[in-house]
């Protein structure tokens, strides 16, 4: 059993370095292992935030195995695209051992770097085992995909349905990361909009993030007839369909995807709950998915739609204006409902603040965010500094789930670009 008690405080003094801690972790892996290399993107800038958000989950998480085990078991499964093999866990453990003993130091002791190798190789074992689990039972690493329809919503916000060639099972609210021909080996988040479906296709939500390379493609020169190649599925904003319970969901932006997709499975249940839908956006005239959700709300009864923009503006009309958290705490008290949250990192940030300062129970909120920070913007775990996310789908490239900047979802998305080894993309 290892002291999480003594690799929580090394880490954290290790983490005091910043940047530097990544750049030395991946100038020291592909020196000393160069044929890793062609795994991860050309460009490492959000690449080394990955690798500093998953670290610090994983150390955060570390004497809490019903949540740390999930987390690497899927982090494993997601790995198999980056065609990730058993034989490559040794080379990230020494990189990571060798970083850490570059920054503590002194304080690098072998008793210490037992309990760290001890520790690395519980995740190594995890991650592998769960890979190994789904390459017996021949579930792909990874599936292609057809673009079927595209259509552009907004001047920087498309609409895509894509079929993919084999049978993809996911869960409503959960989301997969998508790659581009044109943009190999950068990985982005997105969450389906809908609910499994009788054909298989998925419906992606994305808009395009100023410099991004994915988003920017997907929405202006991705067409039918393009192939994307879909990861596996991954996500936490799992949906209750046993609390009987209402349900209070607050969407930002493209964070509608994943919640809309909510609706359609609560929609298939014999007794749905009231599920009441603050859709907030920008402007007044950026309710992109405005019709589909029309046709919901008028479809099912138990569905209550209200629309909150941060502004008003031309077109404003009767919308209520201000942040969706506070509009939704403004019209009623919401104790004993369970909660869903999705958009961009900002916006999930404040609704759970404002939500918390009314005494919801926090027990009962799921959100979902792909950067590295907890909701209240301290750092995981109290572990590292809170810094902000990386511009979403900078540098090369989380939006549908959280990736386009301001008024994108914090997770369901366009995650910052991803490589291999302990590095879920979380950003567009």
């Amino acid at each position: 059993m290892v002291d999480a008690d003594r690799l929580k405080a090394s880490f954290g003094k290790v983490a005091e370095n910043g940047d530097e801690v990544p750049l030395y972790f991946y100038s020291y892996l592909f020196l000393r292992y160069p044929e890793v290399r062609a795994m991860f993107p050309p460009s490492m800038a959000a690449q080394r935030d990955r690798l500093v958000g998953a670290l610090v989950r994983i150390v955060t998480s570390v004497d809490r195995t019903e949540e740390l085990v999930p987390f690497l078991q899927q982090l494993g499964r997601d790995h198999r695209k980056f065609r990730v093999l058993s034989d490559h866990y040794p080379a990230v453990g020494d990189a990571l051992l060798a970083t850490l003993a570059h920054f503590l130091r002194d304080d690098w002791t072998p008793d210490l770097a037992a309990e760290w190798t001890a520790a690395y190789g519980l995740v190594a074992d995890v991650m592998s085992a769960a890979a190994t689990e789904d390459e017996k039972a021949e579930v792909p690493g990874w599936w292609e995909a057809e673009v079927v329809a595209h259509e552009l919503r907004l001047p920087d916000l498309a609409v895509l349905t894509v079929r993919p060639h084999a049978p993809l099972p996911f869960e409503a609210g959960q989301s997969l990361s998508l790659e581009l021909a044109a943009r190999p080996r950068l990985w982005r988040f997105y969450s389906p909009a809908n609910a499994p479906r009788a054909d298989g296709t998925l419906e992606f939500h994305v808009r395009a993030v100023d410099g991004g390379w994915v988003s920017s493609a997907l929405v202006y020169a991705c067409g039918v007839g393009d192939t994307v190649n879909l990861g596996p599925p991954v996500g936490e904003l799992a949906l209750d369909l046993t609390s009987g319970r209402d349900v209070l969901m607050l969407a930002g932006g493209t964070g509608l995807a994943p919640l809309r997709a909510m609706v359609e499975q609560f929609a298939r249940q014999p007794s749905p709950p009231q599920v009441h839908l603050f859709l907030e956006s920008r402007t007044p005239d950026e309710f992109y998915d405005l019709p589909a959700v029309t046709r919901l709300r008028d479809q099912y009864p138990w569905l209550h739609v209200t629309q909150v923009s941060l502004r008003g503006g031309p077109g404003a009309g009767d919308l209520v204006i201000g942040p969706v958290a506070e509009v939704a705490l403004h019209e009623r008290d919401w104790a004993g409902h369970d909660v869903y949250v999705c958009g961009s990192m900002s916006m999930v940030e404040r609704s759970l603040v404002a939500l918390a300062a009314a005494g919801v129970d926090g027990s009962l909120v799921r959100h979902e965010t792909f950067g590295y920070r907890d909701a209240s913007g301290i750092a995981m775990g109290g572990v590292v500094p809170a810094t902000p996310a990386p511009p979403a789908d900078a540098a090369g490239p989380p939006e549908t789930g959280p990736q386009d900047g301001p008024d994108q979802p914090a997770r369901s998305p366009e995650a910052a670009p991803t490589g291999a080894f302990l590095s879920r993309g979380e950003s567009a």
